[in-house]
This record gives C-alpha cells, sequence and structure tokens, in this order.
C-alpha cells in the first residue's frame, strides 16, 4: 500500500509539474506574439498588410521599411530629445533615491516615520491629479519647452525611495559601525561601503526609471509645443495620424523606438531579479 500510495504521488507531481510547464509556455506565447506580430508587419511589404488570412511571417522581408519610416520624420531630433531626458532624469533619480533610501533605512531623525509616511501617501495619488499644477509651476518659472521642464517631475521618485529604503533594511547595521570604526566619514562611507552592495535595487530602479521615462507620453505632450522639442513618444503620436494606412511604417518605427529599451533590461536584468528578492527581506 504504502508503494501505490507513493507511486500515485510522485504521478501527481510529474501531472502537476507538466501541468506548470505548460501554463509558463502559454504566458510565454501569449506575452511574446503581440511584439512578433510587431516586428512581422514591420518587415512586410504593402501587398502582405491587408491580407486575409495573414501570414504570420513575411514572405518577402522588407529590411528597407525601417529606414524609410525612421526618414519619414525628424525622428533623429525625437530620438536626441528622449536620449537626453531620460539618461538625466535617469542618474538623478538613482543618485536622490539612494540618498532617500539610506537616509530611512539606515538613520533616526525627528519625523522620520511621518515623513516615510508622507511619501508612500505620494505614491498612492494618481499622476494626472498633478498635472495642473506642474504646469503652472513650471510656467511660471518658464520652463515650458525645456528640458529640464521636463526633468524636474520626474526625478524625485517616491517609489525608488521605498524600494531602496525597503533594500537597506537587508544590510547589516555593522558594515556602517566598522566603517566609523576605521575613519570614514558618513558621506564616504556611503560611498565606499553602501553604494556598491545597492547594486541590485539601483539596477532594479534603473530599468523601472528608464522604461517609465522613455515611455512618457503625456507630460512631454503638455510642456512641449515646439516639434523639434518633442520626444520619440510625442512624435510617434504625430506620426500614426499620419500614416494611418501604413501599418507596416507605424510598426517600424515602433521597432527602432523599443530597442533601448529591450538593451538596457537585458544589461540590468540580473540585478533586477536580485533586487526583486531582496527588497522585501524586511518590513
Amino acid at each position: 500500500m504504502n508503494r501505490i500510495g507513493t507511486f500515485s504521488n510522485g504521478k501527481v507531481k510529474v501531472l502537476g509539474r507538466y501541468l506548470a510547464y505548460t501554463l509558463l509556455i502559454c504566458t510565454a506565447i501569449t506575452t511574446i506574439f503581440p511584439f512578433f506580430w510587431m516586428v512581422s508587419t514591420a518587415l512586410k511589404p504593402d501587398n502582405e498588410l491587408y491580407r486575409f488570412p495573414p501570414n504570420l511571417v513575411p514572405k518577402k522581408v522588407m529590411w528597407s521599411n525601417l529606414s524609410k519610416a525612421w526618414s519619414s520624420g525628424p525622428f533623429n531630433r525625437y530620438l536626441f530629445n528622449t536620449v537626453l531626458i531620460t539618461i538625466i532624469t535617469t542618474s538623478i533619480t538613482l543618485l536622490l533615491s539612494s540618498l532617500g533610501g539610506v537616509a530611512f533605512g539606515k538613520y533616526k531623525f525627528p519625523g522620520q516615520k511621518i515623513l516615510f509616511a508622507a511619501i508612500l501617501g505620494v505614491m498612492m495619488i494618481p499622476p494626472q491629479v498633478t498635472l495642473v499644477p506642474n504646469y503652472l509651476i513650471l510656467r511660471g518659472l518658464r520652463a515650458l519647452n525645456t528640458y529640464w521642464g521636463v526633468i524636474a517631475v520626474s526625478v524625485v521618485n517616491p517609489f525608488g525611495i521605498f524600494l531602496v529604503r525597503q533594500y537597506m533594511q537587508s544590510i547589516p547595521d555593522e558594515l556602517m559601525d566598522a566603517a566609523r570604526i576605521d575613519g570614514c566619514s558618513e558621506w564616504m562611507t556611503f560611498w565606499r561601503i553602501l553604494l556598491p552592495l545597492m547594486k541590485p535595487v539601483l539596477g532594479t530602479l534603473a530599468i523601472f526609471s528608464f522604461t517609465d521615462n522613455w515611455n512618457s507620453f503625456m507630460w512631454p505632450l503638455i510642456i512641449m509645443d515646439r516639434q523639434e522639442m518633442y520626444t520619440l513618444q510625442v512624435g510617434l503620436a504625430f506620426f500614426r495620424g499620419q500614416h494611418m494606412a501604413y501599418p507596416n511604417l507605424l510598426m517600424a518605427v515602433n521597432v527602432v523606438a523599443i530597442i533601448p529599451v529591450l538593451v538596457v533590461f537585458l544589461l540590468f536584468q540580473k540585478y533586477f531579479v536580485q533586487g526583486i528578492q531582496l527588497t522585501g527581506l524586511k518590513g
């Protein structure tokens, strides 16, 4: 009887494992298919766009669609604007979030709990609520149609401070005490001890910040009214309105626009996994 029970349990485990693998494969296919379809459409010639049933893989691959679509608008300027804004915003966000996270995670000061609760409260405010106040403030500062006008509203990231603070809870206080005994100042302790240990969480935050700023649409659309200042997502929106009849060109531009995000994720993916695992060790 024990052997029968053990055999049955083994079959149940194997069956459960196969069901789990099947579910994961189906989920992966469902996730990847839209991207596959975008690339496939981007490389199709015009005579295959509206064929029914559609071809999953184009019979004739038109690599020229990528260059044709990119040269049909000032996308080099849009790309420059987006890269500049995204890199500056992400860099400042990482610096401020690391400083804020260390302050809340490793130091005690008056009003700490109240300030941290306020940061959590800011995370719950929909971004649409702050559009008008931010616009009025930046208009008063004459920062409309400027790079800093886009950057200023995104560099302080409450979620980034929260994420780093959670990660800092997993770092022993003894490391900082040992650094102080060796004569390190608080600033030197941050740069030489804590910052290298924060690579996983900063890598995770870099992916989130880079993706959010690269795909930002509403705020750049509101604050920029000159075409030479448009970001890539705003430029794509106007491009879609002008080329709705050519979905292959639309998809071609989107393929080129999504490549930097994929590169950043591939570069930081190991830190992303470590950061997600470690930020929940302590509340």
